[in-house]
């Protein structure tokens, strides 16, 4: 992405913070997966939003107005040792010329240098909570600050969360952001229709699993999130990740994987016959929810409540029980006393974004936010019948089925970005049918 959005960014929540602010947001700090093995690195969503900027132990401070630059970065000096063991890194000469910081200094430098952009301002953005042991470094800097009032320094008098700001800013996608989540949303359609074709009975949920990451990485990117591939009963467990069992002649395979391209998430879900043809049973149950998730779709519109595609979904699986026999009453009383949660327990859908489950509020002065043109999400209804449900004839056992699309709200007809992925049955199974 090129570093002038990130530029317009800061410019934009620069213009929101005012005068007299200081803005601080720490890179995401290295995880220790087992003893001295690190997990891969990936950088903070928020501090990758504002800069781009890859490496840890770096700290964005922004200061509007700051005669010498608006824009600092600490980051990492350059150190021929370490980056024999670890990697090249960036640098303070990097920091302003690749990623446009009007001013960088070592990492190392924080406690001498920050307190000193602190003092004088009156309000620091900065959120709590989210890495606590750096929330003590910038209460020590204020504290700093404070104890030396007698001098003349002035401690900042107001602390506000930084995230209010960035995080519905977020909500908004540029179209450079639109085309960074259509190359990983292209990537994970191929995947997906890949994943279709070589799908056997006899295989194994990884290898399945193992398909998807090939494709990811032979594409530059990585997984936005762990892939769940459950077949038959594993189907209905919701958050899956084992995929260890065998395919089955017969069963069902939901798969729910998406790859993230400059940390730009796709999040699809397709559920497809491990044989390549839907059983009858099978057929009833996917026509319900595949039916639900057209008719949320339609209802993902500018003006429109976030709340409206859930509720209609809702409608629509609940019918369609009542029409299968699975739930038996009226379908007004069986949604007012929440009857189909049984079967369809998690909402329509989520913000999606840097993070698959992105940031952003959902209702604004405690009613359901307002669709505008640029926000994204998902539309994933499904029904999950597991061996064993009270009063459901056998024939629905282990049925889990979900049906996930991202869509693009804008100023006319709702935008599906995943919609190559086949997910009606005539085109699954003559997908699964025709040679590879």
């Amino acid at each position: 992405m090129n570093i002038k959005e990130f530029a317009r960014r800061r410019k934009q929540l620069m213009r929101m913070m005012g005068e007299g602010s200081v803005a601080i947001l720490p890179a995401a700090p290295v995880s220790i997966r087992n003893r001295d093995v690190d997990y891969r690195y990936r950088q903070d969503s928020d501090f990758q939003y504002l800069s781009g900027f890859p490496e840890p132990e770096a700290v964005i401070v922004l200061i509007p107005d700051r005669k010498h630059g608006e824009f600092i970065l600490f980051c990492r000096e350059r150190d021929v040792e370490m980056e024999t063991w670890n990697g090249k890194r960036v640098g303070q000469e990097g920091a302003c010329e690749l990623y446009g910081a009007d001013d960088s200094f070592p990492v190392n430098d924080l406690d001498e240098i920050l307190p000193g952009m602190i003092e004088g301002c009156e309000r620091v953005f900065y959120t709590m909570g989210t890495q606590p042991e750096f929330d003590q470094h910038v209460l020590q800097w204020v504290n700093k600050i404070r104890s030396m009032n007698r001098g003349g320094a002035r401690a900042p008098g107001e602390f506000i969360s930084l995230e209010h700001f960035l995080h519905d800013m977020r909500l908004y996608k540029s179209r450079a952001e639109v085309a960074c989540h259509r190359k990983a949303m292209k990537v994970s359609v191929q995947a997906h229709k890949l994943a279709m074709k070589v799908c056997q009975p006899g295989m194994k949920e990884y290898e399945i699993e193992a398909e998807f990451l090939y494709h990811f990485q032979r594409n530059g990117m990585q997984p936005a999130y762990s892939s769940i591939v459950g077949s038959g009963a594993n189907g209905c467990i919701l958050h899956y990740t084992e995929n260890s069992d065998t395919l089955h002649d017969g069963d069902l395979l939901l798969i729910d994987a998406g790859a993230e391209d400059e940390c730009y998430a796709a999040d699809i879900t397709r559920t497809f016959p491990v044989n390549g043809v839907f059983s009858k049973a099978q057929k009833a149950v996917y026509e319900v929810v595949l039916n639900s998730q057209l008719a949320a779709i339609d209802k993902v519109r500018a003006g429109g409540h976030w709340n409206e595609p859930h509720q209609t979904a809702v409608q629509v699986l609940t019918e369609g029980l009542v029409e299968l026999g699975i739930l038996k009453g009226k379908v007004r009383a069986l949604i007012k006393n929440e009857a189909y949660r049984r079967f369809y327990m998690h909402r329509t859908g989520h913000w999606l974004g840097m993070d698959v489950h992105d940031v952003g509020d959902y209702k604004v002065d405690s009613e359901w936010r307002e669709l505008e043109p640029g926000m994204m999400l998902t539309v994933e209804p499904g029904l999950y019948i597991p061996a064993g449900s009270k009063g459901v004839a056998k024939k629905w056992w282990d049925t889990g089925i979900r049906i996930e699309d991202d869509v693009l709200v804008t100023r006319d007809e709702p935008k599906v970005l995943t919609g190559a992925a086949p997910k009606h049955i005539d085109d699954i199974q003559e997908w699964m049918a025709s040679q590879a």
